[in-house]
């Protein structure tokens, strides 16, 4: 069997690292906010091209952080793709925000810079962009858009540890980054773990008070905060895995130039862009009778995930909130889209085994 993804298998040349990295915590007797978050958040700071990271709890944590900086007015409107993952949309409304969908662009995936215009309202505040699938989104026209409404830009990274557009790597566009380290992602943590990429020195202060419930000082609270800090063991990990994150996405890299060059062209592949370096969280295709081709897939033993099934305007928890709009470009992706094995545990052998098998299908 080829399962879509072994998360023991990825970790296995990590684990005498990780075994270190546990025990020197569990002695050191520091479990929250101590040497390795610091030592973390520099690292990954450096290695996005910003000034600062902030690390804490989760993605979703890392993007209502990021929103509730701005003291937004409840209601006011935040852009976002009508694709993305529910968390990018409950991350908006749990700061009291009403997310915008706007459609993203069928071949890339992420948001489409031309529809986000006819989007904008007198009550618009920000664009949370979406960089989907580890490809980033075409940040010029997007920030160009800011710039004319005076809109601030928020990047979901949670899917493009690495990414890269234009020489510059996600996190280090928009006023802030928000970075998942969930354990599936390039750079995945073993638990939940995030962290905010930012430039400006005010943001990154404001942003370690919010997160450890608005204090900035023992026992003196200056606002009303969280309680969402990356802690010690987590960042340990994560320490050890950056190390080797241009690895894993060189890897994974390779595998997707075999997907590339030998899958049939009944598949619609990824697409390529001059300036672009994804960094392929997800291969993802599509194919019009995807659920048969992943059943067929299955019975060859090839394990497959779709991201997503279900469009977050068509999701139950949505009704009433963002039904009564059709998002067909949305909708022709979330039914045709397929996610095929592309981990930092696959080897090139494996990924010819499913090439063969999928070349089969008619």
């Amino acid at each position: 069997m080829i399962a879509y993804e072994s998360l023991q298998q990825v970790n296995r040349e990590f684990m005498e690292e990780y075994t270190n990295i546990f025990q020197s915590v569990l002695h050191g007797g520091w479990y929250i906010l101590g040497k390795e978050v610091g030592e973390f958040e520099q690292s990954f700071a450096n290695y996005c091209g910003v000034e600062h990271c902030i690390g804490v709890a989760s993605g979703l944590d890392a993007l209502v952080l990021s929103l509730r900086y701005f003291g937004f007015n409840p209601g006011d409107e935040v852009i976002v793709p009508a694709n993305t993952y529910i968390a990018s949309i409950l991350a908006i409304m749990q700061v009291g925000l009403k997310p915008v969908l706007v459609e993203p662009d069928l071949n890339t995936y992420n948001i489409d810079p031309k529809k986000i215009e006819s989007a904008i309202t007198v009550r618009t505040r920000a664009i949370l962009v979406v960089h989907l699938y580890g490809k980033m989104c075409d940040m010029d026209p997007i920030l160009l858009l800011a710039e004319q409404y005076d809109l601030k830009v928020v990047e979901d990274c949670a899917q493009a540890h690495g990414a890269i557009y234009k020489g510059l790597k996600a996190g280090s566009f928009g006023d802030f980054g928000a970075f998942s380290f969930y354990p599936t992602k390039n750079l995945g943590a073993l638990g939940d773990a995030g962290a905010i990429t930012c430039k400006d020195q005010e943001l990154n202060k404001s942003i370690r008070t919010l997160r450890n419930y608005g204090s900035s000082a023992k026992y003196v609270f200056d606002e009303v905060g969280y309680n969402s800090r990356l802690d010690e063991l987590q960042a340990g990990f994560l320490s050890v895995k950056l190390k080797y994150l241009d690895d894993i996405t060189t890897h994974k890299q390779k595998l997707a130039a075999i997907y590339r060059n030998e899958l049939k062209t009944d598949f619609t592949l990824p697409t390529l862009q001059v300036g672009f370096e994804d960094v392929y969280h997800i291969f993802a295709i599509r194919h019009p009778e995807r659920d048969r081709l992943k059943k067929y897939l299955l019975d060859n033993n090839i394990g497959t995930e779709i991201h997503y099934p279900i469009a977050p305007h068509q999701q139950k928890a949505m009704n009433g909130i963002l039904s009564g709009a059709s998002y067909p470009i949305s909708e022709e992706i979330h039914r045709t889209v397929l996610s095929l094995p592309i981990s930092y545990g696959h080897t090139e052998e494996d990924i010819n085994r499913v090439i063969e098998v999928m070349n089969k299908f008619s």
